[in-house]
């Protein structure tokens, strides 16, 4: 019990550190006073160019990756793993360092699903990856990503019990913090990424 309680807090407080914010701050710079005030990747990209965001994307995905190690090694199975890669999302997403003024989870969940369900991870990066690069928006690649995510971890990595339900609270989690996104995408105003 101890083991998942140290895991659970060192998953949250990792998650709490939002490279964004950290970023923009050693350039002297507020993440929130630009672009779309997002402190994550899309924004960082857009805001401070292909080097920060590039930095922000690899900084929030090792969050999660990260956790989730921690989990499994104290806990010694996927349910610790899952569920700190869980506790690093909401930490992403309500970051007790920022005034719980975080993130949308993406880049945080994917590294939590390369560590808990590999080839699940892969996949998100790839519909992701190949999304972004046809509609040139950042949020419907998360979006695709994180809905097949959890269909890919039970057909193809097996995924099952516990572990299971944590993955989807995760990406209820990441579904619920683009629901801004979603309203601009049905209003036909949502942001591209840079370069289109």
């Amino acid at each position: 019990m101890l083991r998942a309680v140290v895991a659970l807090a060192f998953a949250y407080l990792i998650g709490s550190l939002d490279f964004a914010v950290i970023v923009a701050r050693l350039r002297g710079e507020d993440i929130y006073a630009m672009g779309s005030g997002n402190p994550g990747a899309s924004n960082a990209l857009r805001s401070m160019g292909k080097t920060a965001g590039a930095l922000v994307l690899l900084g929030d995905l090792l969050k999660g990756l990260v956790a989730a190690a921690v989990g499994a090694t104290l806990g010694g199975s996927g349910t610790l793993a899952s569920a700190a890669g869980l506790a690093a999302v909401v930490g992403h997403c309500y970051p007790m360092f920022h005034r719980f003024r975080g993130g949308k989870g993406a880049a945080t969940f994917a590294g939590m699903l390369l560590w808990v369900a590999p080839w699940a991870g892969l996949g998100m990066v790839v519909v992701f990856g190949g999304v972004v690069a046809v509609s040139r928006i950042a949020s419907v690649g998360s979006i695709a990503g994180a809905a097949l995510s959890a269909p890919l971890a039970v057909w193809v990595d097996g995924m099952r019990g516990w572990s299971l339900v944590w993955l989807t609270a995760a990406v209820a989690l990441v579904m619920y913090r683009h629901r801004g996104n979603i309203a601009r995408l049905l209003g036909g105003a949502e942001r591209k990424v840079v370069g289109e």
